[in-house]
């Protein structure tokens, strides 16, 4: 019994050291898309795709892994959140990797030329920047087990940015070109969505509060 015990702790420190590489991928990669986005730039473009195909086999990866311990160590308890939780956290990673190829992929269709002009390109670099400012503390708090003492929303910034280039947008022509800067914008700010989900998902892990009954409290 002991022996199957250090066997599973062994897996699932394993598990975590994954998701803590996911995180640093989920960041890398964001932080390269909104240098392609700032800059026209192709090869950083290629870079947001390479560490998404990277996010997308390790998520495989981990279903796999989580599986296995499911199926063979039949967890319970802290033990059985931890899986559930490691396992969703890695959906959330992998959706934020597929934002980004898409924001890259606007960016591989616009090049050499930018895809907006620059003061719209300065919002959208800025919600870049807070994408990735906050996939690396959703990384921290992965690695750690534990949310930071006082966690900080990128929501509200998030929303300001939205609205500004909402507001910048609406005084455009309705054109193909405004609306794919509009779901670019959109990508972006569903990464901070994903990042808030996994902040619910490690305060789940630490007291056992559903992320659901968060939402609530949080009402």
């Amino acid at each position: 019994m002991c022996q199957v015990r250090t066997q599973f702790t062994r897996e699932l420190i394993a598990l975590t050291n994954d998701l803590t590489l996911m995180c640093r991928l989920a960041h890398d990669a964001a932080e390269r898309v909104t240098a392609a986005l700032g800059e026209a730039d192709l090869a950083a473009a290629y870079e947001a795709f390479a560490l998404d195909e990277q996010l997308q086999k390790m998520y495989a990866s981990c279903e796999a892994r989580t599986v296995v311990l499911l199926a063979l160590q039949a967890p319970v308890a802290r033990d059985l959140r931890h899986v559930v939780t490691a396992i969703q956290i890695a959906g959330e990673l992998s959706r934020i990797g597929a934002l980004i190829s898409r924001v890259a992929d606007q960016v591989y269709t616009c090049h050499p030329e930018p895809i907006a002009p620059q003061p719209l390109m300065d919002i959208l670099t800025a919600m870049g920047r807070l994408a990735a400012h906050h996939t690396a503390l959703a990384g921290e708090s992965v690695a750690t087990g534990r949310q930071p003492v006082n966690p900080e929303s990128g929501a509200p910034a998030m929303d300001r940015l939205h609205r500004q280039l909402h507001s910048a947008l609406i005084e455009r022509t309705a054109t193909a070109a405004a609306i794919d800067l509009a779901l670019v914008g959109n990508s972006l700010e569903r990464c901070i969505d994903h990042t808030t989900h996994i902040d619910r998902l490690i305060r789940f892990l630490d007291t056992g509060i559903p992320p659901t009954a968060q939402i609530s409290d949080a009402v």
